[in-house]
């Protein structure tokens, strides 16, 4: 069960982070209140939540998953794989040093905390744009050294791993049809998302409850069906700039 998640708020300039959607143009009031939607569905889940202040520098700092991977034991501080945003994942080591150890990804490594889905004590990186086989594996020593087994996942398609996929509970993955082809992913019962709505795979599991984007009605049936209980929010403008619900915080 999580009982903490810390967030950053979207900064006036975060049409400016880095994207490769075209959707139209991201709208700032929007986007607030969107996350302070996202807020309010983590603290009614029982999460109590940090919420940072913007980096005006970083226009993609509220995707705050990006910069750590947190275990009941350890912080790992991520190298993030973009230009634009290395210098980013300092500004999340002070607040997450309250909480945990810290550890750090080290150059040549480069690791994106979007690529990171954990099962339990077993851990799936993917190798990405973003992510590269140096930092990946960096991440899965660091893990094994807590007992955590770990398993390298390349990613083809999506940003991030976890562009196409999610843990959501009982044993069951929300996964794209394109990632649910791959054999390491053969011992899980996988809800398969329509190819029109993959952007529906990266959904969160808080304490036996999906978050799910809204506006996915054939994704939304199948959790329904197999019985699992959801709540919907709107994402449009993260969506714009290539983010999802995973990648708005981190949740320990």
């Amino acid at each position: 069960m999580f009982k903490n998640a810390i967030t950053r708020k979207p900064g006036k300039n975060f049409a400016l982070g880095l994207t490769t959607s075209d959707l139209g143009a991201p709208d700032y009031d929007l986007i607030m209140e969107q996350h302070r939607a996202y807020v309010t569905a983590l603290r009614s889940l029982g999460l109590e939540v940090d919420i940072l202040q913007s980096l005006p520098d970083f226009p993609d700092a509220y995707f705050v998953e990006d910069v750590a991977v947190v275990t009941p034991e350890i912080a790992v501080i991520t190298n993030p794989g973009a230009l634009e945003r290395a210098g980013e994942a300092q500004h999340i080591e002070a607040v997450l040093s309250r909480y945990r150890p810290l550890t750090r990804i080290q150059t040549p490594g480069t690791l994106d905390g979007g690529d990171v889905m954990q099962v339990g004590k077993q851990f799936f990186i993917g190798v990405s744009d973003r992510t590269n086989a140096e930092g990946a594996k960096q991440l899965g020593q660091i893990l094994g050294q807590y007992g955590y087994q770990w398993t390298l996942v390349p990613v083809s398609g999506g940003l991030h791993l976890k562009s196409d996929i999610s843990y959501i509970g009982r044993n069951s993955l929300l996964i794209s049809k394109t990632l649910a082809k791959s054999y390491v992913f053969a011992n899980y019962d996988r809800i398969i998302v329509n190819e029109d709505e993959t952007y529906a795979a990266n959904s969160l599991l808080v304490n036996e409850q999906i978050i799910m984007p809204k506006g996915f009605p054939r994704t939304k049936r199948k959790l329904e069906e197999a019985g699992f209980d959801i709540i919907e929010l709107e994402t449009s403008e993260m969506q714009k700039m290539d983010g999802g619900l995973s990648c708005m915080s981190l949740r320990f």
